[in-house]
Order: structure tokens, then C-alpha cells, then sequence
């Protein structure tokens, strides 16, 4: 018996999603316009890794750590944010205290913890994270960022051409902005995971707009005598069955981990659910028409130069 597969959708769809790019635009520009202006205004809530604080590993020498009495044993403690994760084996613990302002409130705020965790750890790291750290964090944060954007454009450049490389790295910065805006105006914790899951947003949303693409230059070898509106909605229509699985298989485990992962892993999958919503939508409704208006403009102005040769000759 031969196995012939899944097929989600038994016919290409014929949607146009032109129809309503205006509207999307609008919606796109509210949403980097309420991100910068949150961003410039409020700005982030800063975690330990960007703010300063304190930072300690240790071992639990009696068995595995129970993360949830630990973690309402220090919240009592009033120190501010304090964040708990298991690392390499389930007895290791990682705390991560916000910064608490003197010196000497950071040595009393450590003594506090190590008599709260009690005599059964072994310490293996401590130390204060200044605000300097944080800022060179800062920085090569938004310097990864700005790298990973570069070579993207530059793959997309040299594989689809100059204007899908333009619209694709401006999608995958609208998608990278909204979700550092939703952090701002939610002010939630943004850290360390959020930023790695800013990244992995960034190569998300460039996975689709390279399917998509693909598909399109596929389609100007069948189609050479096509609208090239018209051959966009058909790209998008063909791999619509992919989108739909791929990030609808993507957002039910993303769904899963934002509900059941737990307080350290909460910002991460939060900034992954936005991403796939938003990086889904923008290949479509951001990368696509965007990709279509710089090649008209590009004919056009073709035609202009060709129009002013044909006039200037005798």
C-alpha cells in the first residue's frame, strides 16, 4: 500500500491579497510608529543580563532542585526580580537577582539568598553584574542583529535579486521592531531569551519570504507574459498549504511552551508567539507588496529612460 501524504488544501486557492495590502501597510506603520515612540518613551524593563545584578550558580548536594519552593522562598525576601533556571543536570541552579544599588546592599542581598538556600549547595560562580556589562550587552546585541540582517539581505540579494533582498530584510525589521515595542508597551522583562528569540524571529520570517520567492521566480519562467501582481498572488496561493502547516505546527509548540514552560521561559516564548503571528503575516502583507511596488517603479522607470533615448535620437 503506497503512503501519498497529507494534503491540507486539495486545490491552490485563488485569494487575492492585494486587496487589502493598503490597509496592512496602515496597520504596519501604527505598529513600528506605537513601538518606537513606547521604546523612545518608556523604553525596556532590562533583566539581570542587560541592567546588573547578581548572578550565582550552584550545586543542590541531596538531589534534584525544586525550583518552585525555591523560587517562593527568595520572592519573599523582597530583593526584586529573581530568576531561577536548572542548568546542565537537574541538582545545578542558576540565580539571577536584579541589581540592588550599593555595594553593600548587593553583599547583604547575597548573604541573604545563600542563608535562605540554606547549607545544602555548593557554590560555584558569584558574582555582581555591573551596569557596564549590561550596556556592552546591550550593545552587541543590537550589533548581532544588525549582522544577521546584513547577511540576509545579502543572501536574498544575490539569490532573488536587489528588491527581494530590500523587502525581505525591511519585513524581517518590522518583525523584530513590533516585538521589541510589544515588550516596551507591555513592559515586560526583555533579557537574554528574548533577545535570542528576537534572532531566531529574524530567521523565521525569512524562511517564508524565501519559499515565497522561490516560488516566484519559478512562476516568471512559466509565466513570462503575466502581471506580476497577479504572479505574486499565485506564489503565495501555491505555498499557502506550507505556510499553514509549517507555522501552524510552529505556534501550537511555541502555544505549549508560553503555557507550560514556566516563568524563566515565558518572555522567550511570548516574543516567539508574536514572531510567528507577525512574521507570518509580514511576508504576506509587508514583503510581497513591497517586493511588487519597487518593481513597478523599477519599469517605470525604465520606460522613462527608454522614452528620453528614443527622443534624443536625430
Amino acid at each position: 500500500m503506497m503512503f501519498t501524504g497529507i494534503r491540507l488544501l486539495r486545490a491552490v486557492p485563488k485569494l487575492d491579497y492585494f486587496r487589502f495590502h493598503k490597509l496592512c501597510f496602515a496597520l504596519s506603520l501604527f505598529l513600528c510608529l506605537a513601538s518606537v515612540v513606547s521604546l523612545a518613551v518608556k523604553g525596556l524593563n532590562f533583566g539581570v543580563d542587560f541592567a546588573g545584578g547578581i548572578l550565582i550558580e550552584a550545586r543542590q548536594t541531596s538531589g534534584p532542585v525544586d525550583l518552585a519552593s525555591l523560587r517562593s522562598k527568595l520572592s519573599a525576601l523582597n530583593l526584586g526580580d529573581v530568576a531561577l533556571q536548572e542548568f546542565g543536570t537537574p541538582n545545578d541552579l542558576l540565580i539571577r537577582v536584579e541589581r540592588q544599588g550599593s555595594e553593600q546592599e548587593e553583599i547583604a542581598a547575597l548573604q541573604k539568598i545563600r542563608e535562605t538556600l540554606g547549607a545544602g549547595f555548593e557554590y560555584r560562580r558569584q558574582e555582581v553584574v555591573g551596569p557596564k556589562v549590561g550596556d556592552e550587552l546591550v550593545l552587541d546585541g543590537i550589533l548581532a542583529v544588525s549582522l544577521s540582517l546584513l547577511g540576509i539581505m545579502s543572501y536574498m540579494a544575490l539569490r532573488f535579486g536587489w528588491r527581494a533582498g530590500l523587502s525581505g530584510v525591511i519585513a524581517i525589521l518590522h518583525d523584530c521592531l513590533t516585538t521589541v515595542g510589544l515588550f516596551s508597551i507591555l513592559g515586560l522583562q526583555f533579557d537574554l531569551n528574548v533577545l535570542a528569540a528576537v534572532v531566531t524571529i529574524a530567521g523565521f520570517s525569512i524562511n517564508d519570504t524565501v519559499v515565497i520567492d522561490d516560488r516566484i521566480r519559478e512562476n516568471m519562467r512559466k509565466f513570462k507574459q503575466m502581471d506580476f501582481r497577479d504572479l505574486i498572488n499565485r506564489s503565495v496561493n501555491e505555498t499557502m498549504a506550507r505556510t499553514v502547516m509549517t507555522n501552524g505546527l510552529v505556534l501550537l509548540a511555541v502555544l505549549a511552551l508560553l503555557l507550560f514552560g514556566g516563568p524563566v521561559l515565558f518572555g522567550f516564548s511570548a516574543a516567539l508567539l508574536w514572531g510567528v503571528i507577525v512574521g507570518t503575516y509580514s511576508t504576506i502583507y509587508v514583503a510581497a507588496p513591497l517586493e511588487w511596488y519597487l518593481a513597478k517603479r523599477g519599469r517605470a522607470h525604465q520606460k522613462e529612460q527608454e522614452a528620453e533615448a528614443a527622443g534624443s535620437k536625430p
